[in-house]
C-alpha cells in the first residue's frame, strides 16, 4: 500500500508541480544556530530548539514549485532562523528518480552529508542559516532541463553557503549519508498522517498551529511570522 501511495504522490508531483541564487563568498555566521538531524533521523532541523515559530517541509528535489519556494523565500527563511524566530525541519524525499536519473538522491543525500561527520571528526558546525542557504542553491539552480547540477557543482554550492569543509568533502565523495529509501518512506507515512488526501508538494506545515500553510500566497511567511 505505501509503495502504491507513494507513485501517486510521485505522478500528483509531476502533474500539478511539485528565481533567484546568491553569488560570492558566504560571510561566517555570527550566531551558532545549529543544523542538525531530526530526532527521528529522517529529516533536518535548521535553528534553536527554542524557536517560536516551527516549521516542517515536505519537498522534493525535482518539485519545480518546491523551488519556487526556495527562490522567493529562500533569504527570509535563512534570516528568521538566523535570528532564533524560526526553526524548521526539511523531510526531503525521493519520488521522481525513475526516469530522471538519480538527482533526487544525490540531492538528498548531500543534504543529509551537510549535517554529517564525516571521516576527520565526530563534530559537525553547519549552521542553520548555512544549510538554509544550501537548500536554496540545490534546487534554484536547475530548471528540471537534462543538464542537472553534478556532485561537484552542489559540493560548490555548499562550499558558497558556508558548510564547513569537511562536510563538503563528504558531498563531493559521494559518500552515502542516509539510505534515501528509508528516509523517503518514513517522511510520507509523516506527511500521510498530516494529510492522507492532499499530499502535493511543497507541503509546508506549521507545527505549533497544527496547520498546512499556503505557500501561494505572497504573503504567507510574513502572516507566520507576525503570529
Amino acid at each position: 500500500m505505501r509503495v502504491a501511495i507513494a507513485w501517486v504522490l510521485a505522478l500528483t508531483l509531476l502533474v500539478t508541480g511539485c528565481s533567484s541564487v546568491a553569488t560570492g563568498t558566504a560571510q561566517r555566521d555570527p550566531t551558532p544556530v545549529p543544523a542538525v538531524l531530526s530526532e527521528d533521523g529522517s529529516g533536518i532541523t535548521i535553528g534553536v530548539a527554542d524557536a517560536p515559530i516551527q516549521l516542517e517541509f515536505y519537498t522534493e528535489p525535482q518539485c519545480r514549485q518546491c523551488a519556487d519556494v526556495q527562490a522567493d523565500f529562500g533569504d527570509r527563511l535563512a534570516y528568521y532562523v538566523a535570528i532564533g524566530r524560526l526553526a524548521i525541519t526539511y523531510r526531503p524525499m525521493v519520488l521522481l528518480d525513475k526516469d530522471n536519473g538519480k538527482h533526487s538522491e544525490r540531492v538528498a543525500n548531500a543534504m543529509f552529508a551537510a549535517v554529517t561527520p564525516g571521516a576527520a571528526s565526530d563534530t559537525v558546525t553547519t549552521t542553520g542559516p548555512a544549510f538554509q542557504r544550501f537548500v536554496a542553491a540545490l534546487w534554484t539552480t536547475w530548471d528540471g532541463g537534462p543538464n542537472e547540477p553534478t556532485v561537484e557543482e552542489m559540493a560548490g554550492f555548499a562550499r558558497g553557503a558556508g558548510i564547513p569543509e569537511e562536510q563538503v568533502a563528504r558531498i563531493e565523495s559521494v559518500q552515502p549519508a542516509v539510505d534515501t529509501t528509508d528516509t523517503t518512506n518514513v517522511n510520507f507515512e509523516f506527511l500521510y498522517m498530516l494529510d492522507p488526501l492532499d499530499t502535493a508538494m511543497p507541503y509546508v506545515y506549521d507545527l505549533d498551529k497544527d496547520r498546512r500553510l499556503d505557500v501561494y500566497d505572497d504573503n504567507w511567511l510574513s502572516t507566520v511570522m507576525e503570529s
